[in-house]
């Protein structure tokens, strides 16, 4: 893009990379503002529609995927732990965040792909106050 400036031309480069940067910044942003919203409405509710099956998977899940990570009992390995002691000062919404958007610049991954925000919101539930076993 060219833009005329008084008696010289400068061009002005657009920054495709910090636009896109910037979407996601505030894409992320909404993703958290509706998340809080969900868990306080998930909270009022008392429940977040998992059904019985999907609440296996999603045990399983944790326990083998995270755990590999978090340690098979989730008391800690290359990352913290996930025990109801570890995650006492951490507020649900920023759990839920993590779950689903990952922490860049660590090992730990976005788990959007394969979960709902109900479904994190599930499993952050269940690890502060002492995750189901197997």
């Amino acid at each position: 893009m060219w833009r005329a400036q008084g008696a010289g031309t400068v061009r002005v480069m657009k920054n495709s990379w910090m636009r896109e940067a910037e979407r996601r910044a505030l894409g992320r942003s909404v993703l958290l503002a509706l998340l809080a919203l969900g868990l306080a409405a998930g909270e009022a509710r008392g429940d977040v529609g998992i059904d019985a099956r999907r609440a296996e998977e999603l045990v399983r899940l944790v326990r083998q995927d995270c755990g590999s990570c978090h340690g098979m009992t989730l008391k800690g390995g290359l990352g913290p732990p996930l025990t109801p002691e570890a995650l006492r000062d951490k507020p649900a919404s920023s759990l839920v965040a993590t779950v689903l958007m990952g922490r860049p610049g660590t090992p730990m991954p976005p788990w959007q792909r394969f979960l709902t925000p109900a479904e994190a919101e599930w499993i952050v539930e269940r690890l502060q106050v002492g995750f189901p076993p197997q």
